[in-house]
């Protein structure tokens, strides 16, 4: 059973359901001949980068679009450029059971992930594993926009202060601790699921 507290689990997708997206982009900038950081400096620091990436993930700018702005930017060929750069991640068979396991076990699941576009999620898994979805390509909002965490708790029918919400970004967890959910920064799946059993009061191990 569900812990009383907490009745709902909000999770995010790439770099906790899946392996780490900084990894798979430091893979891309050596196979492509740039500094290792090239990606990740370019997201933080630089102004263009920055608001494509916003506009990719906000669903207001196309993958079609997205794709030969920032390869001009990083000096690469565009063709196949997302791809490209996540090529090194996959599924986490660890996170995957866990949540598999937490709506089994009477957990409300759901999906909140900042997306580059909507058409890699491999929706039957989605609908598998989670109550609700939303990804902010689909509904116009990206974390931390703290209406993404509300439209989410919204999805799976949870008070935002029912839900442990997870993410492996650490600005993106305040947004939902002052709606009054617990955060868990994930750094591995280990971890995660050590602080989901304590929180949601049962056992994924």
């Amino acid at each position: 059973m569900a812990s009383e507290a907490y009745r709902g689990l909000l999770i995010d997708w790439g770099g906790v359901m899946t392996t780490d997206l900084f990894v798979s982009f430091r893979a891309f900038c050596e196979r492509e001949g740039l500094s290792p950081e090239a990606v990740r400096d370019n997201f933080r620091g630089h102004q263009e980068s920055r608001e494509l990436l916003i506009g990719l993930e906000r669903g207001t700018l196309s993958e079609e679009d997205f794709e030969p702005r920032f390869a001009e930017i990083l000096g690469v060929p565009a063709e196949g450029l997302i791809d490209r750069m996540f090529a090194g991640a996959q599924t986490d068979p660890e996170m995957v059971g866990a949540v598999r396991s937490l709506r089994e076990q009477g957990v409300r699941t759901g999906l909140i992930s900042n997306s580059w576009g909507t058409r890699r999620y491999d929706r039957a898994l989605l609908a598998e594993l989670f109550d609700g979805v939303a990804l902010s390509g689909d509904v116009g909002i990206r974390k931390p926009d703290p209406d993404i965490y509300e439209l989410g708790a919204q999805r799976i029918g949870v008070l935002p202060r029912e839900c442990v919400f997870v993410d492996d970004l650490s600005f993106n967890l305040p947004p939902a601790a002052e709606l009054g959910m617990a955060t868990v920064h994930h750094t591995d799946s280990e971890k995660t699921i050590a602080e989901l059993e304590l929180l949601l009061g049962v056992e994924l191990r």
